[in-house]
Formats: C-alpha cells, structure tokens, sequence
C-alpha cells in the first residue's frame, strides 16, 4: 500500500472517524501527555483494529520536524481525489478552484474554511499548485475528508465543463469594479476561483468568470492572504443565503 503521512491530533482523528482512508500504523510520542485526545486517538485505533506503537519523539521528528507532529504521526493511504464528472454527476454543490496556490498552509485553511461553509468540493491543477499534503491536511484539521477534492488537469477545461452544467463562475480579483458583496449567491451554483499568492487568477481563467469581484480596502497595504480572503466571500454567501430562508420560513 502507497502511504502518506498525516500528523497533529486533530487530523489523525478525524481521519480515523470518517474511514474513509486506509491505515498502515499509528506512530504516538512515549513523551506524549496521555490527554483526551490521544487517549481518544488509541480507542479508535483499538475498535478499528489498527496498528498503534510508542516511539521515541526522535522518530516522529524524522517525517515531522520541529515538534509539529503534536506527539503523533500516521502513515494512510492518500487521499481519493474525486473526477469532475463524477462530482457534478454524482454530488454537485458550490466548489472553489485554487489557481495555482503554492502554499500549502493557505491550501489547508482554505479547505477548512469551505467546509464549515458548507462548500462541497475543491478543484486543483494537477501541475501548477498544491495538491494535498501532511501539511494541507494537519492545517485543514483533517477537513480533507469532508469534502471533495478534485484534481483536473486543465483548470480552463474544468471551468468550461461547470459553465455548461449551469454553474456561475465568481473570480476573486482586486482589480474588479463590484465588491463582493454586490452579487446575489443565494440563488446560484457557484464557482469561486481563488488565484496564487503573488500571480492572482490567470487571464485565461478571468475571461470565463461570469462575475469578477474585490473585497475593498481602506488603506493602501497588500492584499489580504488568499484563505482570509475566501473566508470574507464564503462567509458572506453563507449570510445571503441564511437571509433568504429566514425571509421564507
């Protein structure tokens, strides 16, 4: 079996409970505080007939320097990435698309964040980008198993093909005339393309967006970091649509 490694408390054990990744050994830190969390972390191990060892921090710190593993490390299969046809087919719902994002922190909060935001998939490039890591799902909280994650190897074909399945394409762009606040998400499956870091959105991508949008600043400092920004837009479709249902109920 191919494995990979996760590592922090929070993304072993949310691994553990939704199953839906196969586990090759549980490696804890015999300097770890026996808290809720690990003790936690053995009792599902122990229902689910998996593999645990104690090993010395040393261990843990040659797949994970610098003490980030929280005292625990897990070597599991990869993540399933799922095809664009089979989500709009099969699960469909509002997805973002990380143009080329290379941090694999911001990947990670992002994924979280469109999680509790109730988006049901991510679309990543195959080549230009992160794709999911240690890093991504320790920073997600283990949210990568809550959603789809969706590898495509053209992002233009892949905003194409949601355009012909009557999605709306939104592009985060700080050169956009409307705010992100001046467009109606209630009524609409959406596409909300985050661009890289330094780069932004690709011209290639920003001459599909049906909407292109800017969260507007008060002074003239950068731009916000790419997950705190798809924070503000998510949440705010999260405001509009919970506007609409109580004006409805």
């Amino acid at each position: 079996m191919e494995n990979t490694v996760i590592y922090g408390k929070n993304a072993v054990i949310e691994a553990l409970e939704t199953g839906n990744r196969e586990f090759n050994k549980i490696l804890i830190s015999q300097t770890s505080r026996a808290d809720v969390k690990i003790e936690k972390i053995k009792e599902l191990a122990k229902e689910q007939g998996i593999i645990f060892q104690f090993v010395a921090a040393q261990k843990l710190n040659q797949f994970v320097p610098d003490g980030k593993h929280q005292g625990v490390i897990a070597q599991i299969s990869p993540v399933k990435y799922v095809a664009l046809d089979d989500f709009i087919e099969h699960i469909g719902g509002n997805v973002v698309i990380l143009d080329g994002v290379e941090d694999s922190h911001n990947v990670g909060a992002i994924i979280r964040t469109a999680v509790c935001a109730g988006i049901k998939g991510i679309i990543l490039p195959s080549r230009r980008g992160v794709l999911i890591n240690s890093t991504v799902e320790k920073t997600s909280a283990g949210a990568v198993n809550h959603i789809s994650i969706i590898k495509v190897n053209s992002l233009t074909g892949a905003v194409q093909k949601l355009k012909e399945n009557n999605y709306w394409v939104i592009a985060s762009d700080h050169h956009a005339k409307d705010n992100y606040y001046d467009i109606d998400y209630s009524d609409m499956n959406f596409a909300l393309i985050m661009g890289a870091e330094h780069a932004g959105i690709s011209k290639s991508l920003l001459k599909l967006a049906d909407f292109k949008i800017k969260i507007p600043m008060l002074t003239n400092f950068n731009s916000l970091n790419v997950s705190n920004a798809a924070a503000i837009i998510l949440f705010e479709s999260i405001r509009e649509r919970k506007k609409i249902t109580e004006v409805t109920e």
